[in-house]
């Protein structure tokens, strides 16, 4: 009977036993007991609540104001560059020795001091583009023009030379076609995109041997795509831009073309956009040779243990 007497008195608050008391003062005191302090797991400058934390508040506050749920429920916004490329990949990029620091500011530099001694003439324009060959195999080139002539430079940029130079006078470049890359219907190697490609012979004048031999110099046109890193850079895009390369070569040719009076020709320069096509059928050479980029100054990896 005590106690349940007691048990009716603590629950209504009016009477303790000193037995009671003494295990009610003991369980307040845990919670400041000098041992047991309690420790906040937030980094230190982490003040503000987290997303579900905001999201929580939002749901539990239906009377909040719809305007700041909104606007804490928005992304960040933040400002995107086509410099670097954000879907290029950095490390893929500084294989290509044509990259690397200072690389093409020596070869721009190399070939105009040797064109100004050799030729005499002064470079309009400068760019860096990929030439097809006759048999689809990629070509890491550099294109420059002058009043005269269109230079098409074959770069060692591992060895920061020049190993090649072809010179046409622009005078006797007849056609220029646009368009995309066209195949034969049994091709096995084809190749998309789009290029420009360049006529400065006859193709009725081209020998057999010259047609199906891969190293033949002796083709009478040249054709040019966009080179693989021009969106590494901005100084890059404006040296690889195919569009730019156009806008120039054109209006060079066309004025070669009214300061030659004895060229002959008399047709002036047809610019056509049409399919551009490459006779390769089986395309075993291209397809080997273009995937493992042999045709560009590339990083090969170290050779050895």
């Amino acid at each position: 009977m005590d106690l349940l007497a007691a048990l009716l008195c603590l629950s209504e608050g009016l009477y303790f036993s000193p037995l009671v008391n003494d295990q009610i003062e003991e369980m307040s005191t845990i919670g400041s007991f000098e041992g047991f302090q309690p420790v906040s797991l937030k980094q230190e400058g982490d003040d503000q609540p987290s997303e579900t934390d905001q999201l929580s508040m939002e749901e539990g506050d239906p009377g909040k104001d719809s305007e700041t749920r909104q606007i804490s429920r928005q992304p960040s916004v933040t400002e995107s560059t086509l410099y670097p490329n954000p879907y290029h990949r950095p490390f893929a990029s500084r294989k290509y020795f044509v990259t690397r620091p200072g690389a093409i500011e020596t070869a721009m530099e190399d070939l105009k001091g040797h064109i100004a001694k050799t030729s005499g003439e002064t470079i309009q324009g400068f760019w860096l583009l990929t030439e097809i060959d006759h048999w689809n195999n990629e070509k890491e080139r550099i294109l420059l023009v002058t009043d005269k002539t269109l230079w098409i430079c074959k770069y060692d940029f591992i060895m920061l030379s020049c190993v090649q130079l072809q010179r046409i006078p622009l005078s006797s470049v007849y056609r220029i076609c646009l368009g995309k890359f066209a195949f034969p219907g049994i091709s096995l190697d084809k190749r998309q995109g789009e290029g420009l490609r360049i006529y400065w012979g006859s193709l009725e004048q081209q020998s057999l041997f010259s047609r199906w031999n891969p190293w033949s110099t002796e083709v009478p046109y040249a054709t040019f795509t966009e080179h693989p890193m021009k969106y590494t850079s901005e100084k890059f895009l404006e040296i690889c831009k195919l569009s730019g390369f156009t806008s120039k070569i054109v209006p060079a040719i066309q004025n070669a073309h009214k300061n030659s009076a004895g060229s002959g020709r008399g047709k002036g320069l047809m610019v056509l956009t049409e399919p551009i096509l490459i006779e390769t059928y089986t395309g075993l050479m291209s397809f080997i040779g273009n995937r493992n980029k042999l045709g560009y100054s590339l990083a090969r990896g170290s050779i050895g243990f």
